[in-house]
């Protein structure tokens, strides 16, 4: 079972990763084609590119080291698991505070739109760590 819950785990961070990418370098595509001057949007997706990747690097390594897990590793797992769902809280802090003081400087949109996509990715990563935090606490 536990091995079940963290592929659905990393399947859920590639899924993000995925979506991620793919959406934010439609964005990109579209501002740069029709030549539009919006630095938040493109800044904004532009994060949603690299954290995506990052994103699709770490779960597509996860799975190839993925193996049963005694109670020893299992702990451990639920351990880095809430350890990473701390740094998601930081990381979202981290795009809020940039996107407020880049807001309250004059010509600074590109760091707001920095700022916003780090936030939005910070959010979602938070999500589905706790979500999996929730599962190993009903299987350990």
């Amino acid at each position: 079972m536990l091995l079940a819950a963290e592929r659905g785990h990393l399947l859920h961070l590639a899924v993000w990763g995925a979506t991620s990418v793919f959406i934010a370098t439609t964005v990109v595509a579209l501002v740069t084609l029709r030549r539009i001057a919006a630095p938040i949007v493109q800044w904004f997706a532009i994060q949603g590119v690299v954290w995506g990747a990052a994103e699709l690097v770490v779960a597509l390594v996860r799975w190839q080291t993925l193996a049963m897990r005694d109670v020893s590793a299992a702990t451990r797992l639920d351990r880095l698991t809430w350890f990473n769902a701390g740094l998601d809280i930081g990381i979202v802090g981290v795009g809020a505070t940039i996107a407020v003081l880049a807001w309250l400087r004059p010509r600074r949109l590109a760091a707001v739109g920095a700022g916003l996509g780090i936030l939005v990715q910070g959010l979602g990563l938070l999500v589905i760590n706790l979500t999996f935090a929730s599962m190993l606490a009903r299987l350990i």
